[in-house]
């Protein structure tokens, strides 16, 4: 079965937010190289995927410079770099024709916002028929207040969460160094 690792969102706009102080892990990069570096050993597809706001004047709006990956991370001229405006890969792009044709039955996922768009995508990748891996700690998240009565969720309460409604249900769960070997 041939996979592909998904790496969502792993921007430069993200660090221009004020609340990127507060990331479950400012090393996202490094983590996410490792899956790279795996994947591609492997000879498996690398799919990077960026967040664009068009029109909005903030950090996601591409005319500001900052929907762009951060630095360290490098797609090979042959690797898919597709650009998304909803919350999931799938729906505004290309994603699932790009991995049909490659033949990719298996998603890894990689990227930020743990519980927003990673969990988004994993969910949607999952009722389109993928066998689907969520790789927790190459995700990354903030702390995340509730709309209504303030009360933050910090970021392991975030990630446990997220584990908790996807394992078994939608995907799998593993780590970096389970699936590296390292």
């Amino acid at each position: 079965m041939k996979r592909a690792l998904i790496v969502i969102d792993v921007q430069e706009s993200f660090r221009q937010r004020a609340n990127w102080a507060e990331v479950s892990d400012p090393d996202i990069a490094g983590k996410v190289n490792q899956l790279v570096d795996m994947t591609r050993d492997a000879g498996d597809l690398v799919v990077w995927v960026l967040h664009s706001e068009p029109g909005s004047g903030d950090v996601f709006d591409p005319a500001l410079g900052h929907v762009r990956l951060i630095d360290g991370l490098k797609p090979l001229d042959d690797e898919p770099v597709l650009t998304k405006t909803a919350h999931n890969a799938f729906t505004t792009t290309n994603l699932q024709q790009t991995l049909t044709l490659h033949g990719v039955r298996e998603l890894l996922i990689s990227g930020i916002r743990t519980e927003q768009c990673c969990e988004t995508t994993t969910r949607i990748g999952s009722d389109l028929g993928f066998d689907m891996t969520f790789v927790t700690d190459a995700t990354a998240t903030m702390p995340l207040p509730h709309w209504r009565t303030g009360k933050v969720f910090g970021v392991e309460e975030i990630i446990e969460r997220t584990e908790y409604v996807l394992a078994g249900r939608f995907a799998r769960i593993s780590d970096v160094a389970t699936l590296t070997g390292s």
